[in-house]
């Protein structure tokens, strides 16, 4: 992929001004938290439906969800695995169905928390089980990998069982198939109108907004599960799917950890940096390779011109204050620019203040492999655009902590 007018230099980043997340638009200084909930946080949930990622989908009108299968002695005796499919239906008789896949620790003395997460080769490219179930269909019958347990170490669900969790996923292209023409095989067919015709992508949801809808459809198998403890859901997702992690964790306060790997453009890197990847890349390069553009048309009518968007990422970040929020990026990924996502955590942090928090508490940004803790997290790790073991034994190390805030 060719770069646009942008470059990777630091040398070459923009100058720029950062919207203030606590300016109301009359100017008032918003210094409570819960000022801050009730008045200006919906009010800049607005702006990011309009000029990124559309409106969230609605709950459908019915949920069930059918057991496909269930192994007692997974992962060599660590874990219950079950293979469950999601059918989601709406009054007017449609139904769209996914299929996710559970590892759920065997020995655990009362229900587990869970990692909840989005995978972009199928479920059974994130275990070594050779008889989990294929997924992720970017047309009727076609898998995007038939291959098995080629992204093992993005999800590493045996190390998950072993320290406590479970972990649910399902692969995006089940949710809406990452491909210019994939609306129809998508769940928008849940919200077609009387004719039968699915939104048009862009107008009034995103590809990321469908992705983050399904991601939420998947906390509601969490807790109709009494084996897991949704109380305690973290959401995670890697490069888009860490984009989408981002929104769905803004968008749905019931997941309590958002943890978002190497999103960069559109996730949480800044756009008025105008470093790595940006938007005339992702615009034009999407239509080249036959991709959906996975935001709003409103975002590109942007392009070339970011310092104009009303929005950044760092008020993204605000809108997930106070829980915690994890963000990772890593050395040799500078299209994802890690620099501008550390700024976008250390702006976010004002918010995270209004609830007695530090946010992140650095003012500069750490050498590699030398992680900052604290209500959000920045994760800085040697290497290129991955999701690797070692980023896990940090995110793991993160939810211990959390985790034991809220209990069982």
């Amino acid at each position: 992929m060719k770069f646009g007018p942008y470059s990777i230099d630091e040398k070459d980043a923009a100058q720029y001004q950062l919207p203030d997340p606590l300016e109301t638009a009359d100017g008032k200084r918003i210094t409570t938290a819960a000022e801050w909930m009730n008045f200006q946080r919906p009010k800049i949930m607005e702006l990011f439906k309009k000029y990124e990622y559309g409106e969230i989908l609605p709950r459908p009108d019915s949920l069930r969800f059918e057991l496909v299968s269930e192994k007692d002695d997974a992962l060599d005796g660590l874990a219950v695995r079950r293979e469950v499919k999601i059918v989601c239906g709406m009054r007017g008789g449609r139904e769209f169905a996914f299929p996710v896949l559970a590892y759920i620790p065997k020995k655990a003395d009362s229900p587990a928390p869970v990692f909840i997460g989005l995978n972009f080769q199928g479920n059974h490219n994130t275990t070594k089980e050779t008889d989990a179930i294929p997924t992720g269909h970017l047309t009727q019958g076609k898998l995007a990998e038939p291959k098995r347990g080629r992204q093992y170490g993005r999800w590493v669900p045996d190390e998950l069982v072993r320290r406590g969790f479970a972990s649910v996923t399902a692969c995006y292209h089940d949710i809406f198939p990452d491909r210019a023409d994939g609306a129809e095989d998508s769940a928008l067919q849940l919200f077609a109108d009387a004719a039968g015709k699915v939104p048009a992508i862009g107008e009034k949801y995103s590809v990321i907004g469908v992705w983050a809808w399904g991601l939420s459809r998947m906390l509601d198998y969490a807790e109709s599960d009494p084996r897991l403890d949704a109380r305690r859901a973290a959401v995670h997702g890697h490069s888009r799917l860490g984009k989408t992690a981002l929104w769905a964790g803004a968008s749905d306060p019931r997941f309590q950890l958002v943890i978002s790997n190497c999103s960069g453009c559109g996730g949480g890197a800044l756009h008025k940096r105008k470093i790595g990847e940006n938007l005339s890349q992702h615009f034009q390069a999407h239509r080249d390779i036959g991709l959906p553009a996975w935001f709003m048309n409103e975002t590109e009518k942007f392009i070339f011109r970011e310092e104009d968007l009303p929005i950044d990422q760092h008020e993204l970040m605000a809108l997930i204050a106070p829980r915690p929020l994890a963000v990772g990026t890593a050395t040799l990924d500078f299209n994802a620019d890690p620099k501008g996502e550390f700024l976008a955590c250390r702006a976010a942090s004002e918010v995270y203040g209004l609830f007695g928090s530090a946010g992140l508490p650095a003012e500069t940004m750490p050498e590699p492999d030398r992680n900052i803790s604290g209500d959000i997290s920045f994760h800085y790790t040697t290497g290129p655009h991955e999701q690797t073991p070692a980023d896990w034994a940090h995110y793991l190390d993160l939810a211990e902590t959390f985790f034991l805030r809220v209990g069982n």
